[in-house]
């Protein structure tokens, strides 16, 4: 369609650069115009480069100057395949950047080879980089209009000045909704994952609106489900929303879908409960503004017989019908399909509406809980992994992001431990802390008992919701289970003093029913502590935050021959006065010279250590452990360092060598060590080989003295622990983590000698 219609085209935009017309206003120009006159104050480099370009009869050039210019944004959308392409290609995700020179801001295009800098966190917003080489992607079907293509850069440390007063030198730059430079898509995506609704384009202020009946006439599902396929018209249907999806996209190069995404809902009346699917362009204007329990007038829909391999949600209720035959489809054409919020105040008992029932399960009901059951938990969160990224599929660029999670409702001593996935509600994923109270529903019992240990966590499923915020008002406050409970604050403010040591007998009283459990009531203190801890028990999960993207390698059966500590003097965290305990096989001595390959990847770097929480920083915590923001974001006041909060980790990490089997490669590797001298399992951790398997340490008996040993006790029992180990083959699980800007740390995650391998 031509860019004249004011609609997305193939090729460059409609927003690129124009050629001169000296008669535009500087401050801003319509189409990109380049002004060529010298200009009152400072020069704009952005303008110098155009002008260069302009000037060479090449489409490449190499600026004349190099200065720094600051990141703003870095936004993605998927390319389409161009018209001339046969065979259709692998989905290619490009980038736009936003760049400022102080004087003018330029949207510019990324050229594909450079995507790397962006995969590896090296490219992002808020830092300085210079641009040696460019070049412009003219739009062939419009005379004189071009994309700024970046080709070359040397990306630098994040600036400590950034301004976002600077206007866009070009104004369409800013038009709302933004657009992509290239391709025809109308939107740009999340910029880690499909899933996370992000920008303009979406949605938020539907609103319940009261309806008049006495005109409508309503059809009940299980009578739509007898009918269906004899009507060509359908009547309304009225409906409460049980389950929400979250997003799906399924844009491809290929398809010339403006905005391709779906999403499902399950929907139930007193007859029973069925699934409908809205499409397309329906989806930003009302996926945030739906949710669970609202009730639905639907109109104008259309009917299909249900796919067969989709598997619904199992109602709550088993009195409600389970109606598997058909779906019911809502788009923005084919028909229009007319969707109404009904008000609460408006509903009717003779409607029958089923109410919103839950599934809430305690901790200490998880332990008898079936594998591939659902439940919804609640309680208070009391450790928050790092942002992760897992690979859909190999040699593509699809991810699912994730992070783990320790929620704590004191029915026991353990924790939910839960693999929280994206459930298309970024404003909750990336702004989740300790000391919150946090509710998860359909969450799907992972285990394993024949596991040593015991293999036990939570994860979450395609209708998974979360909320943090704005509890008031929300279905699940009527279940038996989130009653008498304390506010956040509360919880929040009497975690702070009792740690602190500050707790005065006029504090506001906290209600302690629901901490309680069948043999002792414990303290608020012990339910938030943070589970990394000096008195953390063993968890059979891989271990949260500890890498960006996770992948099991398994290098022959090589054998550990170096063990090195790293260690605080104090658990306190009083002093961080280094302990340095080394042991060295007789075999890496007469090997370690004459290696052919020796790799270093033992150094941890901040962004890999769990920290201890502090409420007053928990927006900067957040930020830290959360993915990259698409676009700068300014922060508020002088922002502390990571370094300054206390590490979680008592015993700090342990550095291990491994020899190949050939003993011609060996590579460093971290292993990160939980402390646990409560757990009376974890006795038995007296080899280097389970400790690893459980991911812990754990003192010796001590002669004559009650006291626990110091984390140097603990650190010379564990390289004790390794002598064992010379010259035994074992298998390595190596968690892999990218952190950026050249990073790349490798952990030692387990360990299995030959005899408990298969």
């Amino acid at each position: 369609m031509s860019g004249e219609s004011g609609q997305p085209e193939a090729g460059p935009s409609h927003a690129g650069l124009d050629w001169p017309n000296p008669e535009r206003n500087r401050a801003g120009v319509p189409g990109g115009v380049i002004r060529r006159a010298g200009a009152q104050g400072p020069r704009s480099w952005i303008q110098k480069v155009l002008e260069q370009i302009m000037d060479s009869p090449r489409q490449c050039v190499t600026p004349s100057e190099v200065v720094p210019v600051t990141v703003l944004a870095v936004q993605r959308y998927l390319l389409e395949d161009e018209p001339r392409d046969t065979v259709p290609k692998p989905p290619l995700y490009c980038y736009d950047v936003t760049i400022s020179d102080g004087v003018y801001q330029e949207k510019c295009y990324l050229d594909p080879s450079l995507n790397s800098l962006v995969y590896q966190n090296i490219l992002k917003v808020g830092i300085q980089m210079r641009i040696s080489r460019v070049s412009c992607l003219y739009n062939e079907k419009r005379i004189g209009q071009g994309i700024l293509c970046i080709d070359n850069v040397h990306c630098g440390e994040t600036s400590d000045s950034i301004s976002l007063e600077t206007p866009f030198r070009n104004r369409a730059h800013q038009e709302k909704p933004e657009r992509p430079l290239r391709g025809g898509k109308s939107h740009y995506l999340a910029l880690w994952n499909n899933e996370d609704p992000y920008g303009d384009i979406w949605l938020t202020d539907k609103q319940p609106e009261e309806h008049n009946f006495s005109d409508t006439k309503i059809i009940s599902l299980s009578h739509l489900e007898m009918t269906w396929t004899n009507r060509r018209n359908f009547p309304a249907l009225l409906v409460r929303i049980l389950h929400k999806s979250k997003l799906r996209y399924y844009g491809k190069p290929d398809k010339k879908m403006i905005e391709p995404y779906q999403t499902f809902l399950e929907v139930a009346d007193s007859s029973g409960t069925v699934s409908v699917i809205m499409w397309n362009a329906l989806c930003p204007e009302w996926y945030k503004s739906l949710r669970v329990g609202l009730v639905l007038l639907l109109q104008d829909y259309s009917v299909k017989k249900s796919y067969p391999f989709r598997i619904q949600p199992v109602p709550v209720d088993p009195q409600i019908k389970l109606i598997s035959t058909m779906e019911i489809c809502l788009n923005l054409r084919d028909p229009p399909t007319n969707i109404i919020i009904i008000p609460e105040k408006q509903v009717k008992p003779e409607w029958r509406l089923p109410k919103l029932n839950h599934r809430f399960t305690t901790r200490s009901e998880l332990d008898d809980m079936p594998e591939n059951c659902i439940c919804d938990v609640i309680g208070l969160l009391v450790f928050v992994g790092r942002v992760q990224r897992s690979k859909k599929k190999e040699n593509r660029e699809d991810f699912w992001s994730y992070r783990w999670i320790h929620i704590a409702d004191g029915t026991s001593e353990q924790p939910f431990i839960v693999e929280l996935f994206s459930t298309s509600q970024p404003e909750i994923f990336e702004n989740i802390y300790p000391m919150a109270y946090f509710v998860c529903t359909q969450l799907k019992v992972v285990r394993n008992d024949n596991q040593v240990p015991k293999l036990l966590y939570l994860t979450t499923t395609n209708e998974s919701g979360v909320f943090i915020t704005g509890h008031r008002g929300q279905p699940y406050t009527y279940d038996a289970k989130n009653a008498n409970r304390p506010s956040t604050s509360q919880a929040a403010r009497v975690e702070i003093q009792e740690r602190n040591g500050k707790r005065h007998q006029d504090d506001e009283p906290v209600n302690s029913q629901y901490f309680q459990t069948t043999s002792t009531n414990l303290s608020l203190s012990n339910k938030i502590r943070i589970l990394q801890g000096p008195h953390a028990n063993p968890v059979a999960v891989p271990q949260p935050g500890a890498s960006v993207q996770t992948k099991g390698i398994k290098p022959g059966m090589p054998s550990i021959f170096n063990r090195r500590a790293n260690t605080n003097a104090s658990l306190q965290g009083k002093a961080r006065k280094t302990i340095n305990d080394r042991w060295e096989s007789q075999l890496w001595r007469e090997k370690k010279f004459g290696l052919i390959d020796h790799l270093h990847y033992s150094h941890v770097y901040p962004e890999s250590i769990p920290r201890k929480f502090m409420f007053e920083h928990r927006k900067f915590l957040s930020e830290q452990y959360n993915s990259q923001p698409a676009k700068y974001v300014p922060p508020e006041g002088r922002p502390p360092k990571l370094d300054d909060f206390k590490s979680a980790r008592s015993l700090g990490h342990f550095e291990v060598t491994i020899l190949g089997l050939n003993h011609e490669i060996a590579i460093d590797v971290a292993f990160l060590p939980m402390y646990c001298p409560e757990d009376i399992r974890t006795s038995q951790i007296d080899t280097l080989l389970t400790s690893m398997n459980y991911s812990c340490a754990y003192p010796q008996d001590t002669t004559g003295n009650d006291r626990l040993p110091g984390p140097r006790a603990v650190a010379g029992d564990i390289i004790k622990a390794a002598t064992e180990l010379d010259r035994v083959h074992i298998v390595g699980i190596l968690d892999i983590c990218n952190l950026g800007n050249n990073k790349v740390e490798v952990y030692l995650h387990k360990i299995y000698s030959p005899e408990n391998t298969s």
